[in-house]
């Protein structure tokens, strides 16, 4: 299993769960959230904002979010 970089809070409702079966949680956890997170389902559920118009381009999208933070007068915003 490859290390995981991101920070997953796991409740579990029984206590006698053992740390393979927790680990276990934690990897299809992982592969859920990798399958969700693709770059075509986040230009799905945003919408990027220039200035007076609005686009639903993947590749406009993707080409704002590659840098840390977006250009002046530009805001994305979650359609949901």
């Amino acid at each position: 299993m490859k290390p995981m970089s991101r920070e997953i809070l796991v409740v579990v409702k029984h206590h006698s769960m053992s740390q393979q079966a927790i680990e276990k949680e934690m990897e299809c956890l992982n592969e859920l959230l990798i399958a969700a997170e693709t770059p075509q389902n986040f230009c799905t559920a945003h919408e990027l904002v220039n200035r007076n118009c609005i686009t639903q381009r993947k590749n406009k999208i993707l080409k704002a979010v590659k840098y840390s933070e977006l250009k002046p007068f530009r805001f994305l915003i979650g359609k949901n």
